[in-house]
């Protein structure tokens, strides 16, 4: 049988963090095992994860990055599900994420996208317009596949074990959903699917601060990773590989 980890890195988040396990307690498939890793919270982040029977782990590397890592080092599932302690999962979220990834061996991750609940109607339609959807269509040129939403989505455990000593988990400068999507082959298969969608707060929208901070890391996470990195580069050895494949059929 396959088993599900769910990994969510927590830092000052408590009521946040609340809701998102309570959600997974009403899920219509259970977690095998729900894991937070707490970087060094002073609220009660940590007493409110042991209430709800979640693993507690500290990292003290501060960073989403380093915390998230170490929850993915942690797990013990097949299928490695990450959330964010302010991510509301619909109740069938995991049972999608499992059906997902089995009907689909090629497939390395899966993830959906964040639905702003705290903004009204129409403010809620823009931002998954020129946010949401800009992100996905930005990380598709860039990676040469869907890009992984932090929020939502669930990768093999086997593919991380792969590529778990090669990513940026040290640097908190870069985006930690957009470093592992760099580190997936350019042909990798990730499946992009809107059941999977989660409920976010508007974080992202709250100051200009914030918005430059997102906008830098960005940035840093394409800088980081050089030249040969660049998205003809990516794309061309995309290329390359499914003319060899169709040639070898």
């Amino acid at each position: 049988m396959v088993r599900v980890s769910v990994v969510i890195p927590v830092r000052d988040d408590a009521v946040e963090l609340e809701h998102c396990l309570r959600a997974l307690q009403r899920q219509t498939r259970p977690a095998d095992e729900i894991i937070v890793v707490d970087n060094g919270s002073a609220d009660d982040s940590a007493a409110v994860a042991v209430r709800y029977g979640a693993r507690v782990h500290t990292e003290h590397t501060p960073g989403i990055w380093p915390a998230a890592a170490r929850g993915f080092d942690e797990a013990t599932g097949d299928i490695i599900a990450r959330l964010d302690a302010d991510s509301r999962p619909r109740r069938d979220w995991i049972e999608r994420v499992e059906t997902l990834l089995s009907l689909d061996p090629e497939a390395v991750a899966a993830t959906g996208p964040g639905v702003f609940y705290q903004l009204p109607r129409f403010p809620r339609a823009l931002a998954d317009l020129v946010y949401m959807r800009a992100y996905f269509a930005m990380g598709l040129v860039t990676l040469g596949h869907w890009p992984l939403f932090g929020s939502s989505f669930a990768i093999r455990s086997t593919v991380w074990n792969r590529i778990r000593l090669d990513v940026h988990r040290d640097d908190s400068g870069v985006h930690d959903d957009f470093d592992l999507g760099y580190h997936l082959d350019p042909w990798s298969r990730v499946i992009l699917d809107r059941s999977l969608a989660v409920g976010v707060s508007a974080r992202p929208f709250g100051n200009i601060p914030s918005m430059l901070l997102r906008t830098w890391r960005a940035v840093r996470t394409i800088a980081v990773h050089g030249v040969r990195e660049l998205p003809p580069f990516r794309w061309s050895r995309r290329v390359r590989v499914v003319r060899a494949l169709s040639r070898r059929g």
